[in-house]
Protein backbone atom coordinates (compact mmCIF):
# COMPACT_ATOMS: atom_id res chain seq x y z
CA UNK A 1 0.00 0.00 0.00
CA UNK A 2 0.81 3.70 -0.83
CA UNK A 3 1.60 5.71 2.48
CA UNK A 4 1.44 10.05 3.11
CA UNK A 5 4.97 10.50 4.14
CA UNK A 6 3.88 13.02 6.32
CA UNK A 7 1.25 11.08 8.17
CA UNK A 8 3.51 7.73 9.29
CA UNK A 9 7.03 9.47 9.29
CA UNK A 10 8.96 8.38 12.67
CA UNK A 11 9.85 10.13 15.52
CA UNK A 12 14.08 11.05 15.31
CA UNK A 13 14.36 11.43 11.34
CA UNK A 14 15.28 14.89 9.53
CA UNK A 15 12.64 14.50 7.07
CA UNK A 16 10.19 13.76 10.05
CA UNK A 17 11.34 16.93 11.75
CA UNK A 18 10.26 18.74 8.61
CA UNK A 19 7.11 17.13 7.29
CA UNK A 20 5.61 16.12 10.42
CA UNK A 21 2.21 18.16 10.10
CA UNK A 22 -0.65 15.64 10.68
CA UNK A 23 -2.05 13.41 12.90
CA UNK A 24 -0.29 9.56 11.91
CA UNK A 25 -4.44 7.94 11.59
CA UNK A 26 -5.97 10.42 9.53
CA UNK A 27 -6.71 14.46 9.43
CA UNK A 28 -9.97 15.01 7.59
CA UNK A 29 -10.94 18.75 7.03
CA UNK A 30 -10.12 19.56 10.61
CA UNK A 31 -11.52 16.83 12.10
CA UNK A 32 -9.93 15.84 15.46
CA UNK A 33 -12.30 12.99 16.41
CA UNK A 34 -11.77 9.08 15.29
CA UNK A 35 -14.70 7.29 15.38
CA UNK A 36 -15.21 3.43 15.66
CA UNK A 37 -19.24 2.24 15.82
CA UNK A 38 -21.89 2.78 13.46
CA UNK A 39 -23.39 4.58 16.29
CA UNK A 40 -20.56 7.59 16.48
CA UNK A 41 -20.10 7.46 13.02
CA UNK A 42 -19.77 11.41 11.58
CA UNK A 43 -22.42 12.85 9.67
CA UNK A 44 -20.67 15.75 7.78
CA UNK A 45 -21.64 14.86 4.50
CA UNK A 46 -18.83 13.39 2.43
CA UNK A 47 -17.06 12.40 5.22
CA UNK A 48 -18.08 9.25 5.91
CA UNK A 49 -16.39 7.17 3.55
CA UNK A 50 -12.69 8.16 4.64
CA UNK A 51 -13.50 8.03 7.94
CA UNK A 52 -14.89 4.56 7.39
CA UNK A 53 -11.52 4.35 5.37
CA UNK A 54 -9.14 5.85 8.33
CA UNK A 55 -11.10 2.95 10.88
CA UNK A 56 -10.49 0.39 8.32
CA UNK A 57 -6.73 1.04 8.38
CA UNK A 58 -6.50 0.36 12.20
CA UNK A 59 -6.97 -3.26 11.31
CA UNK A 60 -3.83 -3.25 9.27
CA UNK A 61 -1.34 -5.38 10.76
CA UNK A 62 2.08 -4.15 12.36
CA UNK A 63 5.28 -5.60 11.61
CA UNK A 64 5.48 -7.36 15.09
CA UNK A 65 1.33 -8.86 14.56
CA UNK A 66 3.06 -10.28 10.81
CA UNK A 67 6.01 -11.80 12.56
CA UNK A 68 3.47 -13.62 15.29
CA UNK A 69 1.56 -15.42 12.26
CA UNK A 70 5.13 -16.27 11.01
CA UNK A 71 5.73 -18.30 14.33
CA UNK A 72 2.26 -19.52 14.73
CA UNK A 73 2.53 -20.91 11.09
CA UNK A 74 2.91 -24.47 12.71
CA UNK A 75 -0.75 -24.69 13.91
CA UNK A 76 -2.09 -23.05 10.18
CA UNK A 77 -5.40 -24.58 10.36
CA UNK A 78 -6.20 -21.88 13.71
CA UNK A 79 -6.25 -19.23 11.17
CA UNK A 80 -9.27 -20.47 9.62
CA UNK A 81 -11.02 -21.66 12.69
CA UNK A 82 -10.44 -17.74 13.79
CA UNK A 83 -11.77 -16.76 9.91
CA UNK A 84 -14.94 -18.55 10.46
CA UNK A 85 -15.36 -17.09 13.79
CA UNK A 86 -15.60 -13.56 12.86
CA UNK A 87 -17.21 -14.52 9.92
CA UNK A 88 -20.08 -15.83 12.52
CA UNK A 89 -19.51 -12.72 14.56
CA UNK A 90 -20.56 -10.50 11.34
CA UNK A 91 -23.61 -12.21 10.99
CA UNK A 92 -22.69 -14.74 8.24
CA UNK A 93 -22.21 -18.46 8.01
CA UNK A 94 -20.22 -20.12 5.58
CA UNK A 95 -23.45 -21.89 4.60
CA UNK A 96 -23.96 -18.93 3.09
CA UNK A 97 -21.15 -18.34 1.20
CA UNK A 98 -22.34 -21.58 -1.11
CA UNK A 99 -24.99 -19.54 -3.04
CA UNK A 100 -22.53 -17.18 -4.22
CA UNK A 101 -21.70 -19.72 -7.32
CA UNK A 102 -18.24 -19.29 -6.42
CA UNK A 103 -15.06 -19.46 -8.65
CA UNK A 104 -11.75 -19.56 -6.66
CA UNK A 105 -8.43 -18.84 -8.23
CA UNK A 106 -4.82 -18.97 -6.67
CA UNK A 107 -1.26 -18.62 -8.27
CA UNK A 108 2.03 -16.56 -8.30
CA UNK A 109 1.81 -14.70 -11.37
CA UNK A 110 -1.89 -13.99 -13.49
CA UNK A 111 -4.27 -14.71 -11.21
CA UNK A 112 -5.97 -11.23 -10.77
CA UNK A 113 -5.67 -11.14 -14.90
CA UNK A 114 -7.25 -15.02 -15.03
CA UNK A 115 -9.88 -13.06 -12.53
CA UNK A 116 -10.63 -10.19 -14.50
CA UNK A 117 -10.55 -12.44 -18.06
CA UNK A 118 -13.44 -14.44 -16.22
CA UNK A 119 -15.47 -11.91 -15.02
CA UNK A 120 -15.78 -9.93 -17.60
CA UNK A 121 -16.67 -13.67 -19.93
CA UNK A 122 -19.21 -13.82 -17.16
CA UNK A 123 -20.74 -10.63 -17.30
CA UNK A 124 -20.82 -10.00 -20.84
CA UNK A 125 -23.40 -13.08 -20.66
CA UNK A 126 -25.82 -10.83 -18.85
CA UNK A 127 -25.18 -12.52 -14.96
CA UNK A 128 -24.57 -9.75 -12.41
CA UNK A 129 -21.22 -10.47 -11.19
CA UNK A 130 -18.85 -10.03 -7.90
CA UNK A 131 -15.18 -9.68 -8.00
CA UNK A 132 -13.20 -9.48 -4.91
CA UNK A 133 -9.35 -8.80 -6.04
CA UNK A 134 -6.25 -7.14 -3.75
CA UNK A 135 -4.29 -5.40 -3.35
CA UNK A 136 -6.41 -2.32 -4.18
CA UNK A 137 -4.25 0.16 -6.88
CA UNK A 138 -5.84 3.64 -5.83
CA UNK A 139 -8.95 3.60 -3.26
CA UNK A 140 -9.70 -0.16 -1.57
CA UNK A 141 -13.12 0.07 -2.61
CA UNK A 142 -11.43 -1.55 -5.84
CA UNK A 143 -10.85 -4.50 -4.36
CA UNK A 144 -14.87 -5.15 -4.04
CA UNK A 145 -16.56 -5.02 -7.53
CA UNK A 146 -20.36 -5.56 -8.70
CA UNK A 147 -20.38 -5.80 -12.82
CA UNK A 148 -17.01 -5.00 -13.07
CA UNK A 149 -17.11 -1.44 -11.14
CA UNK A 150 -15.49 -0.85 -7.63
CA UNK A 151 -18.78 -0.24 -5.62
CA UNK A 152 -19.14 3.03 -4.82
CA UNK A 153 -18.32 5.08 -1.74
CA UNK A 154 -21.53 5.55 -0.38
CA UNK A 155 -22.28 1.61 -0.65
CA UNK A 156 -18.82 0.64 0.78
CA UNK A 157 -19.63 3.00 3.74
CA UNK A 158 -22.76 1.61 4.47
CA UNK A 159 -21.35 -2.19 4.29
CA UNK A 160 -18.30 -1.18 6.08
CA UNK A 161 -20.18 -0.08 8.97
CA UNK A 162 -22.79 -2.31 9.17
CA UNK A 163 -19.81 -5.53 9.61
CA UNK A 164 -17.41 -3.12 11.62
CA UNK A 165 -20.65 -2.60 14.27
CA UNK A 166 -21.48 -5.92 14.48
CA UNK A 167 -17.78 -7.46 15.13
CA UNK A 168 -16.94 -4.00 17.15
CA UNK A 169 -20.23 -5.46 19.58
CA UNK A 170 -19.00 -8.61 19.91
CA UNK A 171 -15.02 -8.15 20.54
CA UNK A 172 -15.52 -8.01 24.28
CA UNK A 173 -16.87 -11.52 24.43
CA UNK A 174 -14.31 -12.62 22.19
CA UNK A 175 -11.02 -11.30 23.98
CA UNK A 176 -11.19 -7.84 22.73
CA UNK A 177 -10.39 -9.18 18.78
CA UNK A 178 -11.16 -8.04 15.43
CA UNK A 179 -9.90 -9.21 12.08
CA UNK A 180 -6.84 -8.25 10.63
CA UNK A 181 -7.15 -5.80 7.46
CA UNK A 182 -7.46 -8.69 4.43
CA UNK A 183 -9.69 -10.79 6.98
CA UNK A 184 -11.97 -7.72 7.40
CA UNK A 185 -12.10 -6.59 3.46
CA UNK A 186 -12.81 -10.40 2.39
CA UNK A 187 -15.73 -11.05 4.93
CA UNK A 188 -16.81 -7.73 3.92
CA UNK A 189 -16.96 -8.68 0.03
CA UNK A 190 -19.03 -11.59 0.95
CA UNK A 191 -21.84 -9.68 2.70
CA UNK A 192 -21.57 -7.05 -0.11
CA UNK A 193 -22.14 -9.57 -2.47
CA UNK A 194 -24.66 -11.46 -0.82
CA UNK A 195 -26.83 -8.47 0.30
CA UNK A 196 -26.11 -7.19 -3.86
CA UNK A 197 -27.70 -11.05 -5.18
CA UNK A 198 -24.94 -11.30 -7.61
CA UNK A 199 -25.11 -14.27 -9.87
CA UNK A 200 -21.65 -15.31 -9.59
CA UNK A 201 -18.48 -13.79 -7.21
CA UNK A 202 -15.25 -14.54 -8.63
CA UNK A 203 -12.70 -14.77 -5.74
CA UNK A 204 -8.84 -14.16 -5.78
CA UNK A 205 -6.97 -15.98 -3.35
CA UNK A 206 -5.02 -13.59 -1.38
CA UNK A 207 -1.65 -14.96 -0.64
CA UNK A 208 -0.98 -18.84 -1.32
CA UNK A 209 -4.41 -20.96 -0.58
CA UNK A 210 -4.96 -23.49 1.84
CA UNK A 211 -4.82 -21.23 4.73
CA UNK A 212 -5.65 -18.05 2.96
CA UNK A 213 -8.46 -16.66 4.71
CA UNK A 214 -10.56 -16.81 1.28
CA UNK A 215 -10.74 -20.89 1.69
CA UNK A 216 -13.49 -20.80 3.82
CA UNK A 217 -15.52 -21.48 0.55
CA UNK A 218 -16.80 -25.00 0.91
CA UNK A 219 -18.40 -25.27 -2.43
CA UNK A 220 -16.91 -23.28 -5.11
CA UNK A 221 -18.44 -23.79 -8.86
CA UNK A 222 -14.72 -24.17 -9.67
CA UNK A 223 -10.96 -23.75 -9.16
CA UNK A 224 -8.20 -22.41 -11.12
CA UNK A 225 -4.57 -22.20 -10.48
CA UNK A 226 -2.29 -19.85 -12.87
CA UNK A 227 1.40 -20.04 -13.14
CA UNK A 228 3.39 -20.56 -10.00
CA UNK A 229 6.73 -19.43 -8.95
CA UNK A 230 8.74 -18.01 -5.85
CA UNK A 231 7.23 -15.70 -4.09
CA UNK A 232 6.20 -14.88 -0.19
CA UNK A 233 8.67 -17.61 0.68
CA UNK A 234 8.27 -16.81 4.54
CA UNK A 235 4.80 -17.96 4.51
CA UNK A 236 4.68 -20.32 1.51
CA UNK A 237 7.64 -21.96 1.49
CA UNK A 238 11.14 -21.94 -0.30
CA UNK A 239 10.92 -24.04 -2.97
CA UNK A 240 8.01 -24.33 -5.76
CA UNK A 241 7.18 -27.80 -4.46
CA UNK A 242 5.79 -26.26 -1.22
CA UNK A 243 4.15 -23.22 -2.43
CA UNK A 244 2.50 -26.11 -5.02
CA UNK A 245 1.53 -27.49 -1.82
CA UNK A 246 -0.29 -24.00 -0.65
CA UNK A 247 -1.64 -23.28 -3.45
CA UNK A 248 -3.06 -26.97 -4.08
CA UNK A 249 -5.12 -25.93 -0.75
CA UNK A 250 -8.32 -24.52 -2.64
CA UNK A 251 -8.88 -28.05 -4.08
CA UNK A 252 -12.34 -29.26 -3.08
CA UNK A 253 -13.91 -33.05 -3.38
CA UNK A 254 -15.39 -33.42 -6.34
CA UNK A 255 -15.43 -29.82 -7.49
CA UNK A 256 -13.44 -29.42 -11.25
CA UNK A 257 -9.93 -27.50 -10.95
CA UNK A 258 -8.08 -26.21 -13.67
CA UNK A 259 -4.02 -25.08 -14.08
CA UNK A 260 -1.95 -23.77 -16.77
CA UNK A 261 1.27 -25.30 -17.61
CA UNK A 262 3.32 -25.66 -14.58
CA UNK A 263 7.10 -26.66 -13.96
CA UNK A 264 6.97 -30.23 -13.70
CA UNK A 265 8.18 -30.43 -9.87
CA UNK A 266 4.55 -27.97 -8.98
CA UNK A 267 2.76 -30.23 -11.15
CA UNK A 268 3.51 -33.26 -9.29
CA UNK A 269 2.14 -31.72 -6.59
CA UNK A 270 -0.68 -30.14 -7.99
CA UNK A 271 -1.01 -34.04 -8.92
CA UNK A 272 -0.75 -35.41 -5.84
CA UNK A 273 -3.12 -32.82 -3.76
CA UNK A 274 -5.56 -33.33 -6.30
CA UNK A 275 -5.68 -37.25 -5.51
CA UNK A 276 -5.67 -37.12 -2.17
CA UNK A 277 -8.53 -34.64 -2.28
CA UNK A 278 -10.85 -36.30 -5.20
CA UNK A 279 -10.56 -33.10 -6.93
CA UNK A 280 -10.63 -33.55 -10.74
CA UNK A 281 -7.92 -31.76 -11.82
CA UNK A 282 -7.51 -30.56 -15.64
CA UNK A 283 -4.15 -28.77 -17.21
CA UNK A 284 -5.50 -25.67 -19.90
CA UNK A 285 -4.51 -26.24 -23.45
CA UNK A 286 -2.85 -23.87 -25.45
CA UNK A 287 -4.66 -20.34 -26.51
CA UNK A 288 -4.00 -21.09 -30.34
CA UNK A 289 -5.88 -24.44 -29.35
CA UNK A 290 -9.35 -22.82 -29.38
CA UNK A 291 -10.65 -22.90 -32.47
CA UNK A 292 -12.54 -19.13 -33.26
CA UNK A 293 -14.33 -17.98 -36.54
CA UNK A 294 -12.49 -14.84 -36.22
CA UNK A 295 -9.38 -16.17 -36.39
CA UNK A 296 -6.48 -15.41 -33.56
CA UNK A 297 -8.06 -14.19 -30.51
CA UNK A 298 -7.70 -10.42 -29.34
CA UNK A 299 -6.82 -10.32 -25.79
CA UNK A 300 -7.76 -6.73 -23.82
CA UNK A 301 -4.49 -7.21 -21.96
CA UNK A 302 -1.09 -7.21 -23.14
CA UNK A 303 1.87 -9.88 -22.96
CA UNK A 304 2.51 -12.63 -23.99
CA UNK A 305 2.08 -14.30 -20.51
CA UNK A 306 -1.71 -13.33 -20.71
CA UNK A 307 -2.33 -15.83 -23.48
CA UNK A 308 -2.48 -18.43 -20.27
CA UNK A 309 -4.32 -16.95 -18.13
CA UNK A 310 -6.87 -16.10 -21.26
CA UNK A 311 -7.34 -19.91 -21.50
CA UNK A 312 -7.56 -20.38 -18.03
CA UNK A 313 -10.71 -17.96 -17.62
CA UNK A 314 -12.15 -19.80 -21.16
CA UNK A 315 -12.27 -23.05 -18.99
CA UNK A 316 -13.22 -21.36 -15.93
CA UNK A 317 -15.89 -19.12 -17.41
CA UNK A 318 -17.24 -22.53 -19.91
CA UNK A 319 -17.01 -24.48 -16.80
CA UNK A 320 -19.22 -22.45 -14.69
CA UNK A 321 -21.56 -22.12 -17.51
CA UNK A 322 -22.05 -25.88 -17.67
CA UNK A 323 -22.90 -25.86 -14.26
CA UNK A 324 -25.18 -23.03 -14.05
CA UNK A 325 -27.30 -24.81 -17.15
CA UNK A 326 -29.15 -26.93 -14.85
CA UNK A 327 -32.57 -28.82 -16.32
CA UNK A 328 -35.47 -26.17 -15.62
CA UNK A 329 -33.39 -23.20 -15.16
CA UNK A 330 -33.78 -20.16 -17.52
CA UNK A 331 -30.48 -19.34 -17.90
CA UNK A 332 -29.73 -22.68 -20.13
CA UNK A 333 -30.70 -20.39 -22.86
CA UNK A 334 -27.10 -18.62 -22.19
CA UNK A 335 -25.41 -21.42 -22.22
CA UNK A 336 -23.35 -22.38 -25.82
CA UNK A 337 -22.01 -25.38 -25.16
CA UNK A 338 -24.09 -28.81 -24.28
CA UNK A 339 -24.88 -29.05 -20.27
CA UNK A 340 -24.34 -31.75 -17.77
CA UNK A 341 -24.96 -35.40 -19.59
CA UNK A 342 -24.65 -34.56 -22.99
CA UNK A 343 -22.09 -36.07 -24.70
CA UNK A 344 -20.07 -32.64 -25.60
CA UNK A 345 -16.54 -34.19 -25.05
CA UNK A 346 -14.67 -30.77 -24.73
CA UNK A 347 -16.57 -30.35 -21.20
CA UNK A 348 -14.51 -32.62 -18.56
CA UNK A 349 -15.99 -35.36 -16.31
CA UNK A 350 -15.90 -34.67 -12.52
CA UNK A 351 -14.46 -38.19 -11.91
CA UNK A 352 -11.33 -37.73 -10.25
CA UNK A 353 -9.74 -40.91 -11.99
CA UNK A 354 -7.22 -41.13 -13.70
CA UNK A 355 -7.88 -37.10 -14.80
CA UNK A 356 -5.33 -35.43 -12.41
CA UNK A 357 -3.30 -32.93 -14.58
CA UNK A 358 -4.36 -34.67 -17.56
CA UNK A 359 -4.88 -31.63 -20.82
CA UNK A 360 -8.41 -31.04 -21.25
CA UNK A 361 -10.00 -30.61 -24.57
CA UNK A 362 -10.15 -27.39 -26.35
CA UNK A 363 -13.46 -26.29 -27.69
CA UNK A 364 -14.98 -23.23 -29.80
CA UNK A 365 -14.99 -20.01 -28.03
CA UNK A 366 -18.40 -18.63 -28.34
CA UNK A 367 -18.95 -15.03 -30.12
CA UNK A 368 -19.59 -14.06 -26.37
CA UNK A 369 -16.46 -15.15 -25.12
CA UNK A 370 -14.54 -13.82 -27.63
CA UNK A 371 -15.70 -10.67 -27.14
CA UNK A 372 -15.17 -11.02 -23.21
CA UNK A 373 -11.26 -11.53 -24.02
CA UNK A 374 -11.27 -8.49 -26.06
CA UNK A 375 -13.28 -6.34 -23.67
CA UNK A 376 -11.13 -7.31 -20.56
CA UNK A 377 -9.33 -4.30 -18.58
CA UNK A 378 -7.15 -4.54 -15.87
CA UNK A 379 -5.23 -1.76 -14.97
CA UNK A 380 -1.23 -1.81 -13.43
CA UNK A 381 -0.72 -4.69 -15.53
CA UNK A 382 1.12 -4.40 -18.96
CA UNK A 383 -0.65 -1.30 -19.27
CA UNK A 384 0.23 1.65 -21.30
CA UNK A 385 -1.26 5.74 -21.05
CA UNK A 386 0.12 8.82 -23.35
CA UNK A 387 -0.03 11.68 -22.23
CA UNK A 388 1.43 14.30 -25.20
CA UNK A 389 4.80 13.70 -25.19
CA UNK A 390 5.25 11.51 -21.75
CA UNK A 391 4.21 7.57 -22.28
CA UNK A 392 3.67 5.79 -18.81
CA UNK A 393 4.26 1.86 -19.07
CA UNK A 394 2.94 0.69 -16.19
CA UNK A 395 3.21 -3.19 -14.86
CA UNK A 396 3.56 -4.25 -11.27
CA UNK A 397 5.76 -6.81 -11.52
CA UNK A 398 7.55 -8.49 -8.67
CA UNK A 399 8.42 -11.41 -9.04
CA UNK A 400 11.52 -12.91 -11.36
CA UNK A 401 9.08 -14.87 -13.77
CA UNK A 402 6.56 -11.74 -14.25
CA UNK A 403 9.76 -9.05 -14.24
CA UNK A 404 10.77 -10.91 -17.42
CA UNK A 405 7.52 -10.95 -18.80
CA UNK A 406 7.25 -7.43 -17.66
CA UNK A 407 10.55 -6.71 -19.16
CA UNK A 408 9.39 -8.61 -22.90
CA UNK A 409 6.54 -6.67 -22.61
CA UNK A 410 7.81 -2.93 -22.36
CA UNK A 411 11.12 -3.41 -25.03
CA UNK A 412 8.11 -5.23 -27.60
CA UNK A 413 5.87 -2.02 -26.95
CA UNK A 414 8.59 0.53 -26.09
CA UNK A 415 9.96 -0.01 -29.14
CA UNK A 416 7.32 0.33 -31.43
CA UNK A 417 5.88 3.75 -29.99
CA UNK A 418 10.15 4.65 -30.30
CA UNK A 419 9.47 3.70 -34.11
CA UNK A 420 6.35 6.25 -33.84
CA UNK A 421 8.28 9.03 -32.12
CA UNK A 422 9.23 12.82 -33.79
CA UNK A 423 12.94 12.79 -32.43
CA UNK A 424 15.04 11.16 -29.56
CA UNK A 425 13.62 9.53 -26.97
CA UNK A 426 14.51 8.98 -23.14
CA UNK A 427 13.63 6.13 -21.50
CA UNK A 428 13.21 6.46 -17.51
CA UNK A 429 13.04 3.29 -15.19
CA UNK A 430 10.93 4.36 -12.23
CA UNK A 431 11.22 1.69 -9.53
CA UNK A 432 10.90 -0.07 -5.88
CA UNK A 433 9.95 -3.12 -4.33
CA UNK A 434 8.64 -3.97 -0.88
CA UNK A 435 8.68 -7.10 1.77
CA UNK A 436 10.91 -10.10 1.37
CA UNK A 437 11.45 -9.64 -2.23
CA UNK A 438 15.62 -10.00 -3.87
CA UNK A 439 15.36 -6.15 -5.72
CA UNK A 440 18.70 -6.95 -7.17
CA UNK A 441 17.27 -9.93 -9.36
CA UNK A 442 14.72 -8.19 -10.33
CA UNK A 443 17.19 -4.83 -11.22
CA UNK A 444 19.27 -7.29 -13.03
CA UNK A 445 16.33 -8.07 -15.54
CA UNK A 446 15.85 -4.74 -16.01
CA UNK A 447 19.28 -3.57 -17.17
CA UNK A 448 19.28 -4.84 -20.76
CA UNK A 449 16.25 -1.74 -21.18
CA UNK A 450 19.26 0.46 -21.24
CA UNK A 451 17.63 3.14 -19.40
CA UNK A 452 18.68 6.78 -19.62
CA UNK A 453 17.65 7.16 -15.80
CA UNK A 454 17.08 4.66 -12.80
CA UNK A 455 14.60 6.58 -10.33
CA UNK A 456 14.24 5.18 -7.12
CA UNK A 457 11.37 6.32 -4.32
CA UNK A 458 9.18 4.91 -1.69
CA UNK A 459 5.54 3.82 -1.91
CA UNK A 460 4.69 7.12 -0.68
CA UNK A 461 2.29 9.31 -2.54
CA UNK A 462 3.28 12.55 -1.74
CA UNK A 463 5.25 14.75 0.79
CA UNK A 464 2.54 16.65 1.87
CA UNK A 465 -0.64 16.47 4.27
CA UNK A 466 -3.36 16.16 1.50
CA UNK A 467 -3.01 12.25 1.22
CA UNK A 468 -5.69 9.31 0.96
CA UNK A 469 -6.22 7.15 3.57
CA UNK A 470 -7.14 4.51 1.28
CA UNK A 471 -3.07 4.68 0.49
CA UNK A 472 -1.55 4.82 4.16
CA UNK A 473 0.28 2.05 5.52
CA UNK A 474 1.54 1.68 9.14
CA UNK A 475 3.23 -1.71 8.57
CA UNK A 476 6.51 -0.46 7.84
CA UNK A 477 8.62 3.05 8.88
CA UNK A 478 9.13 5.37 6.09
CA UNK A 479 12.73 5.19 7.33
CA UNK A 480 13.23 1.67 6.74
CA UNK A 481 11.06 2.40 2.58
CA UNK A 482 14.23 4.78 2.08
CA UNK A 483 16.99 2.43 3.49
CA UNK A 484 15.28 0.06 0.88
CA UNK A 485 15.27 2.72 -1.90
CA UNK A 486 19.23 3.35 -1.71
CA UNK A 487 19.97 -0.14 -1.55
CA UNK A 488 17.83 -0.86 -4.71
CA UNK A 489 20.50 2.35 -5.82
CA UNK A 490 23.16 0.36 -4.94
CA UNK A 491 22.12 -2.74 -6.86
CA UNK A 492 21.38 -0.77 -9.99
CA UNK A 493 25.11 0.81 -10.01
CA UNK A 494 26.60 -2.68 -9.53
CA UNK A 495 24.90 -3.84 -12.18
CA UNK A 496 25.61 -1.20 -14.58
CA UNK A 497 29.29 -1.71 -13.10
CA UNK A 498 29.40 1.79 -11.76
CA UNK A 499 31.09 0.30 -8.31
CA UNK A 500 29.75 0.50 -4.44
CA UNK A 501 27.99 3.85 -3.97
CA UNK A 502 28.16 2.49 0.22
CA UNK A 503 29.09 5.20 2.47
CA UNK A 504 27.34 8.35 0.12
CA UNK A 505 25.32 10.82 2.51
CA UNK A 506 21.72 11.78 1.61
CA UNK A 507 22.10 15.50 0.44
CA UNK A 508 19.05 16.93 2.48
CA UNK A 509 20.09 20.65 3.39
CA UNK A 510 17.72 22.75 0.88
CA UNK A 511 15.63 19.79 -1.19
CA UNK A 512 13.33 17.01 -0.69
CA UNK A 513 15.77 15.18 -3.66
CA UNK A 514 18.67 12.82 -2.20
CA UNK A 515 21.12 13.07 -5.34
CA UNK A 516 23.66 10.26 -6.42
CA UNK A 517 25.59 9.71 -9.49
CA UNK A 518 24.03 11.40 -12.70
CA UNK A 519 21.98 8.76 -13.84
CA UNK A 520 20.31 8.16 -10.90
CA UNK A 521 18.34 9.27 -8.31
CA UNK A 522 16.17 8.65 -5.22
CA UNK A 523 13.36 10.75 -4.53
CA UNK A 524 11.29 10.38 -0.68
CA UNK A 525 7.77 10.49 -2.35
CA UNK A 526 6.29 9.47 -6.01
CA UNK A 527 4.92 12.95 -6.95
CA UNK A 528 8.44 14.17 -6.39
CA UNK A 529 9.60 11.56 -9.11
CA UNK A 530 7.25 12.10 -11.41
CA UNK A 531 7.58 15.59 -11.37
CA UNK A 532 11.19 15.70 -11.85
CA UNK A 533 11.16 12.90 -14.86
CA UNK A 534 8.54 14.62 -16.17
CA UNK A 535 9.54 18.26 -16.10
CA UNK A 536 6.41 19.83 -16.54
CA UNK A 537 5.66 18.43 -19.81
CA UNK A 538 2.66 16.16 -18.64
CA UNK A 539 -0.36 18.64 -17.99
CA UNK A 540 -1.70 16.26 -15.46
CA UNK A 541 0.98 16.58 -13.31
CA UNK A 542 1.72 20.40 -13.83
CA UNK A 543 -1.67 21.03 -12.15
CA UNK A 544 -1.33 23.61 -9.61
CA UNK A 545 -2.88 21.61 -7.32
CA UNK A 546 -0.07 19.64 -6.81
CA UNK A 547 2.63 21.85 -5.80
CA UNK A 548 6.21 21.40 -6.51
CA UNK A 549 8.68 20.58 -4.12
CA UNK A 550 12.13 22.45 -4.21
CA UNK A 551 14.78 20.76 -5.92
CA UNK A 552 18.58 21.92 -5.95
CA UNK A 553 20.24 23.73 -9.36
CA UNK A 554 22.39 20.45 -9.58
CA UNK A 555 19.52 17.95 -9.37
CA UNK A 556 17.69 20.21 -12.27
CA UNK A 557 20.61 20.69 -14.82
CA UNK A 558 20.93 16.17 -15.01
CA UNK A 559 17.31 16.61 -16.50
CA UNK A 560 18.87 18.57 -19.64
CA UNK A 561 18.02 15.12 -21.73
CA UNK A 562 14.72 14.57 -20.60
CA UNK A 563 13.54 18.62 -21.18
CA UNK A 564 15.41 18.08 -24.99
CA UNK A 565 14.19 14.54 -26.02
CA UNK A 566 11.48 14.59 -28.05
CA UNK A 567 9.27 11.65 -26.06
CA UNK A 568 9.89 10.74 -22.71
CA UNK A 569 9.19 6.91 -21.95
CA UNK A 570 8.71 5.80 -18.37
CA UNK A 571 8.70 2.54 -16.93
CA UNK A 572 6.69 1.98 -14.09
CA UNK A 573 7.36 -1.41 -12.06
CA UNK A 574 8.53 -3.71 -9.09
CA UNK A 575 5.41 -2.97 -7.26
CA UNK A 576 1.82 -2.95 -7.58
CA UNK A 577 1.69 -0.57 -4.81
CA UNK A 578 3.77 1.70 -6.76
CA UNK A 579 1.94 1.64 -9.78
CA UNK A 580 -1.31 2.24 -7.91
CA UNK A 581 0.47 5.58 -6.44
CA UNK A 582 1.19 6.64 -9.85
CA UNK A 583 -2.24 6.19 -10.93
CA UNK A 584 -3.44 8.25 -8.62
CA UNK A 585 -1.61 11.27 -9.66
CA UNK A 586 -2.07 10.01 -13.93
CA UNK A 587 -5.80 8.92 -13.45
CA UNK A 588 -7.41 11.05 -11.22
CA UNK A 589 -11.12 10.22 -12.07
CA UNK A 590 -9.80 6.94 -9.72
CA UNK A 591 -9.30 9.66 -6.75
CA UNK A 592 -12.95 10.36 -6.93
Amino acid sequence: MMVCMSSVWQRGSVFARRLRKQDWACSLAGLSHRYYSTKTAPQIPGMEYQDAICTLNTLQTNASSLEQVRRERSHPQLQLQAMRGFLERAGLTVEELDHLNIIHVTGTKGKGSTCAFTEQILRSYGFRTGFYSSPHLVQVRERIRINGQPIGKELFTKYFWHVYGRLDETKDAHGGTMPAYFRFLTILAFHVFLQEKVDLAVIEVGIGGAYDCTNIIRRPWVCGISSLGIDHTQILGDTIEKIAWQKGGIFKPGVPAFTVKQPEDAMVMLRSRADETSCPLWACPELEDYQADCGPLHLGLAGQHQRSNASLALQLSHTWLQKRCLPGLEAVSVCTSPCPGSTDKSFPSTSVENTAGRQVASFKPSPIMIKGLADTEWPGRNQTLKHGAVTYFLDGAHTMRSMQACVHWFRETAAQHERNSSGPVARVLLFNATGERDSAVLLKLLVPCHFDFAVFCPNITEAIASCNADQQNFNVSVENMLTRCLDNERSWHLHNGMGNTKGTRLLIEDSLVLEKKADTLVFPCILSALQWITQGRDSVLADSAKRDLPVKPSVIAKAAPLRDAAEIHILITGSLHLVGGVLKHLDTASSK
